[in-house]
C-alpha cells in the first residue's frame, strides 16, 4: 500500500509517518520507482508508535523500545541494555511526576468546584 493509504489505516497524516521514517521508526520498502510501500506490518508499528508518541513517550524511546521488542523477538534470552533500562527508568520517573501533579490538579478542581455547588446551594441558586 501507498503511504496515503497507510495513513487513512493508521489515523495519522502522511507527514508524520514521514517524521517517523526520519526517527527510525519507520523503515517502508521501497518500490522501482522510489513509491514508499507499505504492508500491514506497517499499519501497526504506526499505529503502536502513535499511540507512544500520544502517551508522552519521546520519539528516542520509541525507537529504543521498539528495537528492545526486535531484540527480544528474535532472542527471548536477551536482556535489556543498561542504557534502555535507565532511559525506561528516567521516564518511568518523569511519568510518575507528570501523574502527581494531574493528581494534584484533579483534587484542586474538584475542591473549587465542591466549594461553587456548596456556595451556590448556600444561596438558593439551583445545584
Amino acid at each position: 500500500m501507498r503511504i496515503g493509504e497507510l495513513a487513512r489505516r493508521a489515523g495519522v497524516s502522511t507527514r508524520v509517518l514521514r517524521y517517523y521514517e526520519q526517527q527510525g521508526l519507520l523503515a517502508p520498502a521501497r518500490a522501482g520507482n522510489a513509491y514508499r510501500e507499505y504492508d500491514d506490518a506497517d499499519v501497526a508499528r504506526a499505529e503502536q508508535v502513535a499511540l507512544m508518541v500520544r502517551s508522552g513517550l519521546p520519539t528516542r524511546l520509541i525507537k529504543a523500545v521498539l528495537d528492545l521488542e526486535e531484540t527480544l523477538a528474535r532472542d527471548p534470552a536477551a536482556s535489556c541494555p543498561n542504557e534502555v533500562a535507565g532511559l525506561l527508568a528516567d521516564e518511568l520517573s518523569e511519568l510518575d511526576a507528570r501523574i502527581a501533579c494531574l493528581a494534584r490538579s484533579r483534587a484542586t478542581i474538584a475542591e473549587y468546584l465542591q466549594r461553587t455547588r456548596s456556595t451556590a446551594t448556600a444561596v438558593g441558586a439551583p445545584g
